[in-house]
């Protein structure tokens, strides 16, 4: 048997119980008898409250608690939300401004939590809500992405959190100095909302003296820390669980104020107590995402050999530091600046600025997609301004293979890579060579047409450590536990199939435990596409780990020396002994004689570095120039994933990815009017993409092992997203450029690509 997988396509073994209804969602698994919870939110978006009077609401029907900031203070919850802050340029801490659980004397955003209102039905709890009387003196609104305006914070009295760089800005002047070319571009990234299936939601419980708190989210042992942090209790006083989960996308792998009210509300009353948002709630009060604008220039010599670059950055906030949101557009960013291009000279300025808007945070990709989006709009505008093929403008700049490993000028080592292979085999899935002929088919119907190109490469986040513990239990099955947390990739029939493939024990034993913290010790959750990696490295350590610990028991039942006994994935075997048991028959012996110090097994490892997956994304968009309709009438990706477990899997996670970025290239967008009233709060304003908006998605790979991890593997879960939003859009201007239109911006609506040719069309009048 393979040691490293059969990259085999198995169908997900979780597909089942969700078709016929059996997922336990956070709805399916709240506890009986459980009170509902609404919270009351800021209707404006910059405000100082002048009267918050829930007199009438707690003599309410039903109601058995209602909660303010006021009473959160007297209860001792004063802590404000976790948020971790960047230095600035000249050494300085950034801004770090409190955020309350429910506002106190002012409100910063339309949807800022105000009130918890706690009652023995959801509709006695909204009828409270409604009593409230909430007043409040206007104050002047901050919406655009610049320095200045109607100060939001006192820390930040310009409304700059942050002035960040990084690189080597006096060698960057210098390469821009004798530059053959220089290409500049502004570049805007919109906000969009991720809208997962399942909205966010939380319950909470009292066990006892201890805290349960379980919520629809990406890993519990740093949210079980920050409760415990915020409500003052010892660590093991708090268990934190995730049920399944209906999408994440980074977004819930935050913690929210919600989820410190309702522990605070189970804790007074002794009841558990139980809060979901609903759509509309979710868009104002989940994080937004992207909303940054850059400025960038490439330098070139003679040779169209990319000497230097820069970037300058304004990136929105929101009213708060959420808590990674100064680092996405910073640290994250910067991970992938430069690309796949083999270039040290650059430099980059970002400053982050507060609105009045929700606070902005991760999503897909976190940083990495932004980054790619910004270099690869850029290097489809230099190929044109150079005059030369986008296609060979890249394979002039690729980091050749013989350079690998790469330090890249943000520190980043690149392990393994050969870019121009991936990207000759992308021209060759994408039909390259024919493209000319369907432009040609197209115009002749009236129709526009383009091909947009992007090369991404993806830094792997998260903790590289994780941990893994594998129980035999007594009908025979096994357990294993894992630190991740699966929200619908599939980590179920990953990890069985994993665990299979090295040990033999047949999948149908094999079950999965995760999202508990008081069944598993630690582990770093899910986020970063970190999961598949790390936690199939600490399955191998786990194996290796039980391997040894059946050695010198099943030696002296085979009479043999303990260094003759070998394991080949499936069964234990030595020369000149009959007895060959299987791990799961191993464990049987070892039960039957009372060694119950064979039956559960753990270990903990570390990648010694990440994984840098990468690959094309090749668009191909057709116009209606009547009506500005965009039709995605193909796409095609060509991924090097390094070793796949399980291809199918790697294949739904790039659609999905591609979904993402395709419907923030052609639709998405989350707009607020000069108030700060959010315009797009519900699907009737926020355009989401369907299946007709898609074709069906080309996806083939080509490995280049990774030799940061043993298994090969690179990361897969955000690369759809990352190499997505560059490819629809340049494929959009490539099919606009013919009628004089020279710059885009997401999203390209119909309306706006409609504007876009109307205007080109009167500059040549």
């Amino acid at each position: 048997m393979e040691k490293f997988g059969k990259s085999q396509s198995v169908k997900r073994v979780e597909d089942i119980r969700f078709l016929k209804g059996a997922g336990g969602y956070l709805e399916d698994v709240a506890p009986a008898g459980h009170l509902r919870a609404v919270v009351l939110r800021s209707p404006v978006a910059h405000a100082r409250v002048t009267e918050l009077d829930v007199s009438d609401a707690r003599e309410a029907e039903g109601v058995h608690l209602v909660l303010t900031g006021a009473d959160l203070v007297a209860a001792g919850m004063t802590r404000g939300m976790m948020a971790s802050i960047q230095t600035n340029r000249d050494g300085s801490p950034a801004a770090a401004p409190h955020r309350p659980v429910l506002a106190g004397d002012v409100v910063r955003f339309v949807g800022e939590p105000v009130a918890l209102i706690v009652a023995e039905t959801l509709d006695q709890a909204r009828d409270a809500a409604e009593m409230v009387m909430l007043d409040y003196e206007d104050l002047e609104v901050k919406t655009d992405l610049a320095v200045g305006g109607a100060t939001l914070h006192a820390e930040a009295p310009d409304n700059r959190a942050f002035d960040w760089g990084l690189g080597d800005e006096a060698a960057t002047d210098a390469a821009f100095a004798k530059a053959a070319r220089v290409v500049r571009m502004q570049v805007g990234d919109n906000r969009v909302i991720v809208n997962s299936m399942e909205p966010r939601g939380c319950y909470a419980e009292m066990e006892g003296d201890r805290l349960h708190v379980c919520f629809s989210g990406q890993g519990v042992w740093g949210p079980r820390d920050e409760i415990a942090r915020m409500l003052d209790m010892p660590k093991d006083k708090v268990r934190v669980t995730i049920p399944d989960v209906g999408g994440g996308f980074g977004m819930k792998a935050m913690m929210y104020p919600e989820y410190h009210a309702v522990a605070h509300a189970a804790r007074v009353l002794n009841r558990p107590v139980m809060w979901a948002a609903d759509r509309n709630e979710a868009m104002l009060s989940d994080h937004h995402a992207r909303d940054l604008t850059s400025d960038a220039a490439l330098a070139f010599d003679e040779n169209n050999r990319i000497i230097g670059y820069k970037v300058h950055t304004l990136c929105n906030l929101g009213a708060y530091n959420s808590q990674f949101g100064q680092f996405m557009q910073t640290q994250l960013f910067t991970r992938v600046l430069m690309g796949t291009y083999d270039v040290q000279d650059t430099y980059i300025r970002v400053e982050g600025i507060y609105t009045n808007t929700t606070y902005v945070d991760a999503y897909r990709g976190a940083g990495r997609p932004e980054a790619i989006y910004l270099l690869e709009r850029m290097m489809d505008i230099a190929a044109r301004e150079l005059g030369v093929d986008p296609w060979e403008l890249r394979r002039i700049n690729f980091i050749k293979p013989d350079q690998f490993p790469y330090k890249s000028a943000t520190d980043e080592t690149y392990d393994v890579g050969d870019f121009v292979r991936v990207l000759n085999a992308a021209a060759d899935q994408s039909d390259l060579a024919g493209f000319a002929a369907r432009r040609a088919a197209s115009e002749a119907q009236g129709k526009l047409r383009g091909m947009g190109l992007c090369y991404y490469i993806e830094s792997i986040l998260g903790d590289p450590s994780e941990g893994a513990k594998v129980e035999f239990n007594e009908d025979g099955t096994v357990t294993i536990y894992v630190g991740t947390q699966s929200n619908g990739q599939g980590h179920e029939t990953a990890y069985i199939a994993f665990l299979s493939d090295q040990t033999g024990i047949a999948p149908d034993l094999i079950s999965v435990v995760q999202g508990d913290s008081d069944r598993i010790e630690t582990g770093g959750g899910t986020g970063g596409s970190r999961s598949v990696t790390v936690q199939a490295n600490a399955m191998l350590a786990t194996v290796d780990v039980m391997v040894a610990a059946f050695t010198p028991y099943l030696a002296e039942k085979m009479g043999v020396a303990e260094d003759e006994v070998r394991f080949d994935h499936e069964t234990f075997r030595a020369p000149g002994s009959n007895l060959t048991p299987t791990l799961v028959e191993a464990a049987e012996m070892a039960r039957l004689d009372g060694r119950v110090d064979l039956l559960s097994h753990e270990a903990r490892a570390t990648l010694p570095a990440r994984s840098f997956p990468n690959g094309a994304h090749v668009a191909e968009v057709e116009v209606d120039p009547e009506t500005g309709q965009i039709i995605m009438d193909r796409y095609t990706v060509v991924d090097d994933f390094g070793n796949l477990i399980n291809p199918m899997l790697a294949e739904g996670q790039v659609h999905g990815g591609v979904a993402q970025g395709v419907g923030q290239a052609l639709m998405e967008h989350v707009v607020h009017d000069d108030q700060g009233q959010l315009l797009t709060a519900s699907f009737m304003d926020y355009a989401m993409p369907r299946a007709s908006d898609l074709p069906m998605i080309g996806f083939t790979t080509e490995a280049v092992p990774s030799t940061a991890n043993p298994m090969g593997m690179k990361g897969c879960g955000e690369a759809g997203t990352v190499g997505a939003m560059a490819s629809s859009t340049n494929a959009v201007l490539d099919a606009l450029w013919s009628r004089g239109v020279r710059h885009v911006d997401m999203p390209l609506t119909p309306l706006k690509t409609w504007e876009l040719l109307q205007d080109a069309a009167e500059q040549t009048c």
